[in-house]
């Protein structure tokens, strides 16, 4: 008869970023899918803020631009809880970077609202498809006792996404593989 470590529950403010890292490379230890990955989620984000930063321009909203601003502001406030210094450095340059190409677009019809918003289903199967090209996964099941699926792990991944594949590129290079 075993018996198991008992794994303390997932928690959406507080887990092992380097844990949810090593995660990542179960599934994700090929260079392209990251960078893949990376550019998809850029094109999701940049439909969700870009649809914001339009409505609260077509409403006439005085300081539209404090919005996609506040909004990065928020989600980095999240990241810097769990990742660490150089990671949540790195995430505030991409968001300052994002939020620069937000900021940069024209006033455009109400029409185009339905056109970011499309973009986050598009860009979310460009991702999924990016896992046709780059297959390479490990097993996943002392994983999945540590960060059991489901609904908080769904959340973390939400928030954590971007930073894990910024880790990767940016400071895993021991990590790449073809």
């Amino acid at each position: 008869m075993t018996t198991q470590t008992a794994q303390p529950p997932l928690r959406l403010l507080h887990f092992s970023f380097e844990g949810l890292y090593a995660r990542h490379l179960g599934r994700h230890s090929q260079f392209g899918i990251n960078f893949a990955h990376l550019a998809a989620l850029y094109g999701m984000w940049f439909g969700v803020y870009a649809a914001f930063s339009q409505a609260t321009r077509l409403v006439n909203l005085p300081a539209w631009w404090l919005i996609p601003i506040a909004m990065a502001v928020a989600y980095l406030t999240l990241v810097a809880i769990n990742a660490p210094s150089r990671v949540s450095v790195a995430t505030a340059v991409f968001l300052a970077i994002f939020v620069a190409s937000i900021l940069a677009l024209p006033t455009l019809p109400g029409w185009s609202i339905l056109g970011f918003v499309a973009m986050g289903p598009v860009f979310y199967k460009l991702q999924a498809w990016s896992h046709r090209v780059w297959t390479r996964a490990l097993d996943m099941s002392e994983f999945n006792r540590r960060f059991p699926p489901g609904r908080t792990l769904t959340l973390i991944l939400l928030i954590y996404e971007v930073p894990i594949c910024l880790n990767y590129l940016l400071f895993g290079r021991q990590d790449w593989r073809r």
